[in-house]
Formats: C-alpha cells, sequence, structure tokens
C-alpha cells in the first residue's frame, strides 16, 4: 500500500457527518475511464447471467463478483476508501460482503407504496443485547450510473436513523418514515451507511439502467456474509489486501490477532498512526 493514500483519511468533518447521519457521500472516487471499464464488465456479467436464464425485466443480484475482474479486485482496499474505513472501524478488518446491484427499468406506474425499510445483517439486530445496536460493519457503494436524479432506482435512507432500534411506517402500506430521502449521486460517487442505518431500494422509474457495485466491511471476527470465491486471489494479493480478503494465522487470530494476522496495523504502525 502505498502512503499516498494517507491523504484520503477521514477529514474531521467527515467523521462528525458519518457519526452523526449514519452515511457519508464522497464524490469523484471513480475516474470516468474507470466508470467505463467498470460498467463494461457488469454489463458482461449481466449478459451471462441472461443468457444463463435471468429475466432481464428483474434486478441482477450478483454477490461473487470480485473474482471475476482484476478492477473489482483493485476496489477491495481502494486508496481513496480504506483509509476512510479504517478511520471508522480500525485495522482488524476485512471485506464480509459484496454484492452488484444492476436495476432495470420497471416499466411500473409510479406509485407511494411503502419500500422496504431494513437495517443490514439480519439477525444480529435481534440478537445482540444492546442499545443502541452495535455498528459492526458498514458498507461502501460505488454508483457506476447517473442517479443525480430521484426515481432512478435510487436507495433510500433516513439520515440520523443508525441509532434507532425500530422504524415507524406507515400502517396503510403508503408513504415513507419521516426524513426519508432518494440518495442522488453522479457517476463515480462511492457512499459509505453504517450497516444500522434504515435504508431501502426503490424502484426504477426511469429510462435508465442503474449499476451499482457494493463492498461491506466488518470485522474479523464476524463471518462472511455471501459465498466469496477466494482460490487464486491470495497469489496475487500483497498482504494487506489478502488480510481484507479474509487471510490469517488461525481462528484465533480473529478474535485476537498477531501481528502475522493484521498487516495492515503493522503498515498503519509503520506510518506513525495510532493503533
Amino acid at each position: 500500500m502505498d502512503a499516498s493514500c494517507l491523504q484520503y483519511r477521514l477529514t474531521e468533518d467527515e467523521r462528525r457527518t458519518f457519526n452523526e447521519t449514519g452515511y457519508l457521500i464522497v464524490e469523484d472516487v471513480l475516474s470516468t475511464e474507470q466508470i467505463k471499464a467498470l460498467t463494461a464488465e457488469a454489463d458482461r456479467i449481466l449478459e451471462q447471467k441472461i443468457a444463463a436464464g435471468h429475466n432481464n425485466q428483474q434486478a441482477m443480484f450478483y454477490t461473487d463478483f470480485i473474482k471475476d475482474h482484476q478492477m473489482f479486485l483493485d476496489l477491495v482496499d481502494c486508496d481513496k476508501i480504506l483509509p476512510k474505513v479504517w478511520d471508522i472501524l480500525g485495522w482488524n478488518i476485512y471485506l464480509y460482503h459484496t454484492h452488484m446491484i444492476v436495476t432495470p427499468p420497471s416499466g411500473q406506474e409510479k406509485t407511494d407504496k411503502t419500500l422496504g425499510w431494513h437495517q443490514d445483517s439480519g439477525r444480529v439486530n435481534l440478537e445482540m443485547e444492546s442499545h443502541p445496536r452495535p455498528r459492526l460493519s458498514l458498507k461502501v457503494a460505488y454508483f457506476l450510473s447517473d442517479l443525480s436524479e430521484p426515481g432512478r432506482g435510487n436507495f433510500w435512507i433516513v439520515p440520523n436513523s443508525h441509532t434507532a432500534d425500530e422504524m415507524p411506517l406507515s400502517k396503510d402500506g403508503i408513504g415513507q418514515p419521516k426524513g426519508a430521502i432518494p440518495v442522488c449521486v453522479k457517476p463515480g460517487t462511492a457512499v459509505f451507511f453504517d450497516r444500522r442505518l434504515w435504508h431501502a431500494a426503490s424502484p426504477n422509474w426511469s429510462e435508465l439502467t442503474r449499476k451499482v457495485l457494493f463492498y461491506g466491511y466488518g470485522y474479523r471476527w464476524i463471518r462472511r456474509k455471501d459465498d466469496m470465491t477466494i482460490d487464486g486471489l491470495y497469489e496475487k494479493s500483497d498482504p494487506i489486501r489478502r488480510q481484507l480478503l479474509g487471510d490469517g494465522l488461525n481462528c484465533n487470530g480473529y478474535y485476537t490477532p498477531q501481528d502475522g494476522d493484521v498487516p495492515l496495523k503493522l503498515w498503519m504502525k509503520e506510518q506513525g498512526l495510532n493503533v
């Protein structure tokens, strides 16, 4: 990892925004060339899925994609993103969850039906005995499509809701929670969000196709959420990327890491950072 990435660490304003609202928007993370190349690969994968029987009028939710191209793998430790991730979660982290979503035009009539509001991580929200619920993880969403306007399959959020254990919803199934907003961003933007932030997918009422890559980072003692093909990736990864892909010396090292388990910690220490 190049020390030049340190220029992208969280600013105090960014830290305050994320801690207070539960999300952070970072523009211009991906270059125009990266957007084009990543979009081409997403299109290629979609074509393969359609050929295998996927209904092209429905959204494609594809999890095991970082193995499919070096560009996807390179985003695991993106220099503009990883420093912000470790500034939020610390150094004992890895990539526990990925998914690519391609949402075509729905062809549906626009409505205000209540969306599927949720916090991430399933039963974590039922079985952890604390209030507020613990952060544990976050996601970074890389937007390849122009979602600068609502109605394009934007995901919706309720800012400041990440410390709320419940979200009151309309009993008649119409309308969204108080304070809910669509996330409207341009291509190349990365959006960080706390797993506890109440959020929801929405229909794509536009003529554009929405394409987004999600990378989920959590503590190394959290189980991976998706089947993730790692075979062949360790061999072409440096020690820090190997950590982020889930490598370690032994099982106990996920809970009580030794230096060999967490090269990110050693690198941060070499840069004079507090660890």
